[in-house]
């Protein structure tokens, strides 16, 4: 369901979700950061198009991707949704069994048997091109309509380079051949991943820099105050304003503080006065942050410079955007500052 303005629901009668993982896709809570839904569904409509979503995590990637495919299916075309998280680490560190995983899984969300025996040469071909021809000379071939593939959390393989490099290679090249080979121009790519991930990739092998961008933004505050009353809290826009001071509009703290005081009774003022710890409600969130903070040492620091200026700070430009990429910092011309008062709060400690 779309997040329209509408008459509050009563609390005794709303069921609450809890904000984890993907919004489902009859949500009374999924807000639309409208065009960015339908410019999606126009894209994965035209033949051979890639499209990339990224941002930081817990944004609404995946929650993204599902309503891209649904509406796609609707259409009538043919879809497959993978989650490379999923993967098993010993498959991802192997390019051959990992490509064997990926056509196995988009041939069984097609309904169509395992035919490696047909395809696979591995004697004699590459992992890459033996994939492409089962691709070529099979999965796409025994398909009467378009098929969008979509790989979420493709970041997921940036640790093992030579995995990556070359599966990233191929979709690249899978992409190249969609602008002008009929069977090709039937596959449409939806590629999600994470901003705070880096990944090295020549530039004309890699997928991330062709197709179409989709950057999710955070919540307006009149989306904020639209979905506070799908929460069945009567705020103000003073009120909104408080929360997002907190915790900006990030689509992950926004839904969790507000299912926190409609399911638990915290109020507002509780939230922003109580000084964000481990064992908060953003414990787990800021954790992570941290812990990936101190792999980089270098990077901690700058972010510490920040957190603990009065005024915007100049920083180092690799530095800068791998903390914007993260969503810590916000820029002020080509100074940073704290993305929020909440990461100001922790990360000045």
């Amino acid at each position: 369901m779309n997040l329209n303005s509408g008459p509050n629901l009563p609390i005794q009668s709303l069921e609450l979700e809890y904000p984890e993982g993907q919004v489902p896709l009859d949500s009374l809570f999924y807000v639309e950061r409208t065009p960015i839904e339908s410019h999606c569904y126009q894209v994965v409509l035209k033949p051979g198009s890639l499209l990339r979503i990224k941002a930081p995590k817990l944004m609404g990637k995946t929650s993204l991707m599902t309503r891209t495919l649904h509406h796609v299916s609707n259409q009538g075309y043919a879809t497959v949704h993978l989650n490379l998280g999923e993967v098993e680490l010993a498959v991802l560190a192997d390019m051959d069994k990992f490509l064997r995983w990926f056509c196995l899984r988009v041939g069984k969300q097609l309904s169509l048997e395992n035919r490696f025996d047909d395809y696979w040469d591995a004697d004699l071909m590459s992992s890459t091109s033996n994939c492409t021809d089962y691709f070529e000379g099979y999965l796409l071939s025994e398909l009467d309509r378009p098929l969008v593939l979509g790989l979420d959390e493709v970041d997921q393989i940036f640790p093992y380079n030579n995995t990556a490099a070359d599966f990233f290679r191929m979709l690249r090249n899978w992409h190249e051949k969609g602008k002008n080979q009929e069977i090709w121009r039937q596959l449409r790519l939806v590629i999600s991943h994470s901003t705070e991930a880096y990944i090295r990739l020549h530039t004309n092998s890699s997928p991330f820099n062709v197709g179409v961008p989709v950057q999710l933004p955070e919540f307006t505050p009149e989306q904020v105050e639209n979905l506070a009353k799908r929460h069945s809290l009567n705020w103000t826009k003073g009120e909104v304003e408080q929360l997002m001071a907190m915790v900006g509009g990030h689509p992950y703290l926004i839904r969790l503080a507000m299912y926190q005081i409609a399911r638990q009774g915290v109020t507002l003022n509780q939230l922003i006065q109580d000084p964000p710890t481990d064992e908060g409600i953003y414990g787990n969130h800021l954790r992570r942050h941290w812990d990936n903070l101190q792999q980089n040492p270098k990077l901690a620091d700058a972010l510490k410079r920040i957190m603990t200026s009065p005024n915007p700070v100049k920083v180092e430009r690799t530095q800068g955007h791998k903390l914007h990429s993260m969503g810590l910092i916000k820029w002020q011309g080509a100074h940073a500052a704290p993305s929020c008062d909440l990461y100001r709060q922790y990360f000045s400690r």
